[in-house]
C-alpha cells in the first residue's frame, strides 16, 4: 500500500497543536513525500530538493522542529520544516545570514517584496554616519560659541587714545591729524586702508625742510571719531573740509594705495582748491585691489570679533603682515610700532567702522571718472614699488596714462608700503611737484 502526505500539515493530529504557521503550499510538501511505502529517502535527499528551490545548505545543521507524518503502516519519516517567516515579511534569515524569498518559490502565498538590495540596505548606516557627523559638527559648533562668547567678554574693554594727539573739526566729526614744518608750501598725506597718519611718520619730517605737511586719519581708520558711514564720499567730504579747517590754499595731495582713490575724487569735486596730485602705489579704481571682499559674508558675530582680536593682540601676525607688505628694506617693528598699527583697532568704534569697510568694500572710481583727471592743469605723478604684489606689473604706465601723468616712478624692490621702505624716494617724488 502507497502512502502519502496530506496536503495541509496543519490538518495533521500531530501538527495541531503546534504554534500556527502559515499556510504552507501542498506542492512544497508533496515534492518531500516517498515514492514508495517500502523506500524511504535516501539521506540527505530532502536537503538537496531544498537547495534546488533556493534554500541555503546551512539548513542541513540548523535545529528545526520536526513533524512526524504518520503513514498507514504507523511508521513515519521526520521532514525539517524551513524556518517560517514572520507574517508580511518577504522572505527569513537562515543560520548563515542569507535572506531567503519564499514567496518566490511558492512556499508562502501572498503579495511579497523581494529583499532589499544591497545599496538599500546601505543607507541606514549611511544616515547613521551623516547624523554623527552632524550631531559632532554641533557639539563643534557649540564648543567654539562658548569660547567666542567668552573671550569677547573678558577683551571687552577698549583701549584709550594715545595722549597729545591733535584734531580738528571737520563737517560731523573730529579729524586727527598730524603736522610736520612751518612754512613753505603745503602738502597734505592721505594714507590707504588699515593705515592711519603715523604711517608716513618717516616722509613728513624729510618734507618738513621748505614745506608744512599735514597727515590726516580718515574717517573710519586712526583715531578719528567715527561718526556716519566710512564710504568715498565721506571721506572725500571730510578731506574737503580738513583743507578748510586748516586754510590750506591749492596744496599737494599725495596718497597711498586706496587713498588715491579719495584724493582723485577730492580734486575732481573741486580742482581749483587742489595744486598737485601724486599717486603712491594706488591706482585709484574701484577693482583695483578689489572691491567687496568676499570675507565679509564669513565675519558674523560672534566668531569675527574673536578672530578680529585675536589677531590684533598677536605681535607675531602685526609683523607677518607688515614684513610681507613692506618688504626686507624696511626697519623692524619695535614694541612701540606694533602698538602704533595695533591700538587704532582696540578703540571704541573701531571694529563697527571695520565691518562697515568689509561691506563697502575698497574705495574707488570707475575708469571713465579716472580719466577726468587728465583735464585738470596741475601737477600730477604715479609712484608705485617695482615689485608691488597688489597690483599687476601694468598699472602703473596705465594709471600715468589714464590720469595724465608722465611715465611713472618705480622704486627698485619696492613693494606696497614704499613710504616706509623708501621715505627719501617718496618724499623727492612729492617735493617736485611742488616746485621746490
Amino acid at each position: 500500500m502507497r502512502r502519502s502526505l496530506p496536503g495541509d500539515l496543519r490538518s495533521s493530529p500531530r501538527v495541531r497543536g503546534t504554534t500556527h504557521r502559515p499556510q504552507v503550499h501542498q506542492r512544497a510538501v508533496g515534492a518531500h513525500r516517498a515514492s514508495d511505502a517500502g523506500r524511504a529517502d535516501p539521506p540527505g535527499a530532502l536537503d538537496q530538493r531544498l537547495l534546488r528551490i533556493g534554500l541555503p545548505a546551512c539548513l542541513q545543521t540548523q535545529q528545526q522542529k520536526v513533524v512526524q507524518v504518520l503513514g498507514a503502516g504507523g511508521t513515519g519519516q521526520a521532514v525539517p520544516l524551513p524556518p517560517v517567516p514572520q507574517p508580511g515579511a518577504s522572505g527569513y534569515r537562515d543560520g548563515c545570514g542569507h535572506v531567503a524569498n519564499l514567496a518566490g518559490h511558492g512556499l508562502v502565498g501572498g503579495d511579497h517584496r523581494m529583499p532589499d538590495a544591497p545599496g538599500r540596505r546601505l543607507r541606514p548606516s549611511l544616515r547613521r554616519w551623516l547624523r554623527r557627523i552632524g550631531l559632532a559638527m554641533l557639539a563643534l559648533l557649540l564648543v567654539v560659541t562658548a569660547f567666542s562668547l567668552g573671550y569677547n567678554a573678558l577683551t571687552a574693554k577698549r583701549a584709550s587714545l594715545p595722549a597729545g594727539l591733535s584734531f580738528v573739526a571737520t563737517g560731523d566729526t573730529q579729524t586727527r591729524y598730524r603736522q610736520w614744518g612751518t612754512g613753505g608750501p603745503a602738502v597734505v598725506l592721505v594714507h590707504g586702508a588699515a593705515e592711519s597718519a603715523d604711517t608716513w611718520a618717516r616722509v613728513g619730517p624729510l618734507l618738513s625742510t621748505g614745506h608744512r605737511v599735514f597727515a590726516l586719519d580718515l574717517v573710519g581708520w586712526g583715531y578719528t571719531r567715527r561718526v556716519g558711514r566710512p564710504d568715498l564720499d565721506h571721506q572725500v567730504r571730510q578731506l574737503l573740509a580738513f583743507l578748510d579747517a586748516l586754510g590750506l590754499d591749492r596744496p599737494v595731495l599725495a596718497a597711498h594705495s586706496s587713498g588715491a582713490a579719495v584724493a582723485a575724487e577730492a580734486t575732481l569735486r573741486a580742482p581749483g582748491r587742489v595744486g598737485g596730485l601724486l599717486f603712491l602705489d594706488g591706482d585709484a579704481l574701484a577693482t583695483g585691489a578689489g572691491q567687496r571682499s568676499p570675507a565679509r559674508l564669513l565675519a558674523v558675530d560672534p566668531y569675527r570679533t574673536t578672530v578680529l582680536r585675536l589677531a590684533v593682540r598677536s605681535d607675531t601676525v602685526i609683523r607677518s603682515v607688515y614684513e610681507r607688505q613692506c618688504g626686507p628694506r624696511c626697519p623692524p617693528l619695535r614694541a612701540a610700532d606694533i602698538d602704533t598699527w595695533r591700538r587704532p583697532f582696540q578703540v571704541p568704534g573701531a571694529e563697527a567702522a571695520l565691518w562697515q569697510q568689509l561691506d563697502l568694500g575698497v574705495p574707488g572710481l570707475s575708469i571713465a571718472r579716472l580719466r577726468g583727471l587728465a583735464a585738470v592743469a596741475i601737477p600730477k605723478r604715479v609712484v608705485f614699488g617695482a615689485v608691488d604684489d597688489v597690483f599687476s606689473a601694468d598699472t602703473p604706465a596705465q594709471t600715468a596714462a589714464r590720469i595724465g601723468a608722465p611715465a611713472p616712478t618705480l622704486i627698485p624692490a619696492g613693494r606696497h608700503l614704499t613710504m616706509i621702505s623708501d621715505p627719501g624716494r617718496v618724499a623727492a617724488a612729492i617735493a617736485a611737484l611742488t616746485g621746490t
